[in-house]
């Protein structure tokens, strides 16, 4: 669904960072993590390039190290900016989600 793809877009970023702060994790580990709580049309190719991007700007950090079951995997952190950047989302996402709900249950508080 279009709309749901679009809708995802504006929340997968801070999904992402908050999985991170729960501990480190990899790309696969990521994709895992979203499926088992509920996002399960998100593809891997499509959390790299926001893993990418979260990086450039300093949000995360990625660290290789060794995988208990292969090659070494690249694990990513949350740092100082990504946990302020995390936080902000949350405020944001709270002041939007009431107003929202509010608006499709036909309210008018």
């Amino acid at each position: 669904m279009k709309l749901r793809s679009q809708l995802l877009k504006g929340v997968l970023e801070g999904c992402i960072l908050a999985i991170i702060k729960q501990g480190p994790t990899y790309g696969y580990g990521l994709s895992m993590k979203l499926n088992e709580n509920g996002l399960t049309d998100i593809s891997e190719g499509s959390i790299y390039p926001i893993l990418l991007r979260l990086q450039k700007e300093g949000l995360i950090e990625g660290k290789m190290k060794a995988s208990p079951t292969g090659p070494q995997r690249k694990y990513y952190y949350l740092t100082t900016e990504g946990t302020e950047a995390l936080q902000m989302f949350h405020v944001h996402w709270e002041a939007l989600k009431g107003p929202v709900d509010n608006i499709i249950k036909g309210g008018n508080h």
